[in-house]
Formats: C-alpha cells, structure tokens, sequence
C-alpha cells in the first residue's frame, strides 16, 4: 500500500467536544469554542485554551525572582542583617534605659544617709518588691501575647525594671559606698568583655542548655548549703568571697548564653517579637553579676 492508503486507514481523533470531560462534582463547564479540526485553538505558550471551572476562585500565584520556594514571594526573613541589626538596637536600647534606672536607684540608696536609713528600717518593702518582681517576670515570659504586644510589655517591663531596681538598691544599702563603686566597675569591664567574647567566639553556647541547667541546680545546691551554713556557724567573710564569685562565674555564663541569642548566628536565636524578652534576660544577668560581685568589693 501506498503512504496515502496508509494515512487514510488511520483512525480518526474524536474531538474535544467529544471527549469525556473529567469528574469534578458541581462543576460547570463554559463552552469552548473549537476550530475546523474540531480542535480548540492553540495558545501562544503551547497546549489549549480552557475557562476555568465557573464557582471556583483562581488560585493567586505571586511571580518573583529565586526566593525562597523557587519562584514564590517570601516575606522578609530574620536572617536579613538589617533587620538582626535592628533588633540588637532596640534590644540594647532598652537594656541601657533598665541599667540607667537601676544604677540611679543604687546611688540614691548608696549614697543618701537618710535614704539608706530608712530603708533598713522598712524592709518589708523590700519583701513586697521581691513578690512583684516574681509575678511580673512569670507574667512576661508565660504570656506570650504580654510580652510581645504593645504597650502592654513595656509597661510589665517598667514595673519589673522599677520593682528589681528597688531590690538592688536595698541590697547596696547595707555595703559601704566604695565597695558598692569597686562592684559597679568591675561589673562593667566584666560585662563589656563576656560580650565581646560571646559575639566573637566560634563556640555556640546556645547548644549547651543541658550544661548550664546542670550549672543552675549545682548552685542552687551550693546557695543552700551556704544559707545553713550561716544559720548553724555564722557569717564568714571567707564564704561571702567564695558565694560571691561563684555566683558572678554561673551568671557571665548565663550572660554569654543569653547575648548569643540576641546577636543571632548560632543554632538557637531570639525571633523579631521578643525584644522585651532579650533585654530582660540580659539586665538581669548583668545585674546579678553586680550583686554577687558587692561581697568581693566591700568590707563589711
């Protein structure tokens, strides 16, 4: 047989009115208009025009250049440098303004006899601070939508800056005034330095959680055995030294911790939202350093 005979054999298509549409429940099809092959007309991009099914919304699909997705529009993304940038600013920020308050508190009560009486002589305020401090730190780190909406956390973070402010202060009362200054200063180039080694060093300190919780439960252990050792012995200028340094050593390392989290780069890093958290975590490291450090500095 011939090529032609051959090509005339060949069964014909059936057309695209003609074929089984595919099963989709309460779909209507609009009509389609077809050529004189009984075939749609082909589109530019190469295969046929078609409606899409009438009741049912297009699909929105964002055109953009190798974002994330391949080919997807993703939204900003923390890992920018700016935007880390502009979380450290606002969380030292506010680091600065809590430091400020507490050091002008400590002076007050350091320096101003009258002041430094009276505090001696109602102590239950400090006892009531004490129980405001620990409501509102649990309130900012359980509550999520507390510390991350504002003015809401601002306000918690100013009772709770102002109410350990009050704490700290009553306790540099009862040191002598140039004990209280050693304490300030070397509590300034200890910070500085532990910062600067946290940003600097290739050790991810964010990966030892299960180390410094060990650290955390041994000093508890140890701050125990030192409170019934004053109860049974008395007061050791000796042991005030040791309590003293151990406790500024446990808390440079919460400090380390707790900056790698904040300057970002490491396994674990804050999120955008928790600036409140990450400035609270590093006052009080730095504070706490400062009080542990008052025993090595004074003299009574």
């Amino acid at each position: 047989q011939t090529a032609e005979q051959q090509a005339g054999q060949q069964p014909q298509l059936p057309s695209y009115t003609d074929a089984v549409k595919p099963a989709y429940p309460s779909v209507q099809y609009a009509p389609v208009a077809t050529g004189d092959s009984g075939q749609p007309p082909a589109t530019a991009g190469g295969g046929y025009a078609h409606s899409r099914p009438e009741g049912h919304d297009a699909v929105a699909i964002i055109e953009g250049g190798g974002g994330v997705g391949g080919g997807f529009e993703a939204g900003p993304s923390f890992s920018d440098p700016a935007m880390r940038r502009g979380f450290i600013t606002r969380v030292y920020a506010v680091l600065m303004l809590q430091l400020l308050v507490t050091g002008i508190v400590v002076s007050v009560f350091t320096f101003s006899e009258s002041v430094k009486k009276w505090v001696h002589t109602n102590l239950l305020l400090y006892y009531i601070s004490f129980g405001v401090f620990i409501v509102v730190y649990l309130v900012i780190m359980c509550c999520k939508s507390v510390r991350r909406r504002f003015p809401c956390n601002m306000i918690c973070l100013s009772i709770f800056t102002l109410a350990f402010s009050y704490m700290t202060g009553c306790i540099a009362s009862f040191y002598n005034t140039q004990g209280v200054l050693i304490a300030m200063g070397i509590c300034s180039i200890i910070c500085i330095a532990i910062s600067i080694f946290a940003v600097q060093t290739k050790i991810d300190f964010t990966m030892c959680s299960g180390l410094i919780l060990v650290i955390s439960l041994v000093f508890i252990l140890f701050a125990l055995a030192c409170s019934i050792s004053y109860a049974v012995v008395g007061a050791s200028r000796l042991l005030d030294c040791v309590y003293g340094g151990v406790g500024a050593l446990v808390f440079s390392i919460f400090l380390v911790y707790d900056t790698q989290q904040v300057v970002g780069g490491r396994k674990y890093e804050l999120s955008p939202e928790e600036y409140v958290s990450g400035a609270m975590q590093l006052y009080l490291d730095v504070v706490y350093i400062f009080i542990y450090l008052l025993p090595l500095g004074s003299s009574n």
